[in-house]
């Protein structure tokens, strides 16, 4: 059984480690916990995004980091969703989230946008809102009118610090999505 999880940020290493960020390392974390040795899994890149595979308890996750950048990253989910023939239940999606404070984790089976076009563009290329994904908190703590600058800046030295437990809680949540199912899971972890 096959599953595509899809970290959305922002391609470049102008961006590898900022706040908006957080679902491409939240996979980085998670290939190299499901590689037995070294260069046994890794990304290459491909169509709309660098691409990955790992197995776990008998299912393929199929791992995406769209490359299209965040505001078009429907472009990759609904294309590697019909390439791998995935239903889209059977998908999740790691995503930054304003409205929740630093490191909460939130499941949920749908929902809206939020104001993130990362989502609305899926949304929009599935013809959907009813798609899993894994809100990320990553905090609101700047001025009126400064949220780009927010999102696209790295995690302060305090968040650094709890930034790896919380990264791996959110891998704790894709391992528990792919085996036990999107209900059971929220109920766990939510």
């Amino acid at each position: 059984m096959k599953f595509l999880i899809c970290g959305l940020g922002n391609i470049g290493s102008d961006y590898s480690s900022t706040r908006h960020n957080v679902g491409f390392m939240v996979l980085d974390k998670l290939i190299k916990k499901h590689s037995r040795k070294d260069g046994d899994a890794f990304f290459v890149s491909s169509r709309y995004a660098d691409k990955a595979e790992v197995k776990f308890k008998g299912r393929t996750l199929v791992l995406i980091k769209p490359s299209t950048y965040m505001n078009l990253s429907g472009k990759a989910v609904s294309y590697w969703l019909e390439k791998e023939k995935i239903p889209i239940e059977r998908s999740l999606t790691i995503v930054d989230e304003l409205a929740l404070p630093f490191g909460k984790l939130r499941l949920k089976g749908s929902g809206g946008d939020a104001g993130h076009n990362g989502l609305k563009n899926i949304a929009e290329l599935i013809g959907t809102k009813e798609y899993p994904r894994v809100r990320f908190g990553i905090g609101a703590d700047f001025p009126k009118g400064h949220q780009a600058d927010f999102v696209l800046s790295p995690f302060s030295e305090e968040e650094q610090k709890d930034l790896d437990k919380h990264i791996d809680k959110a891998i704790s949540i894709i391992e528990s999505f792919a085996s036990i199912g999107l209900e059971r899971t929220m109920n766990f972890f939510n």
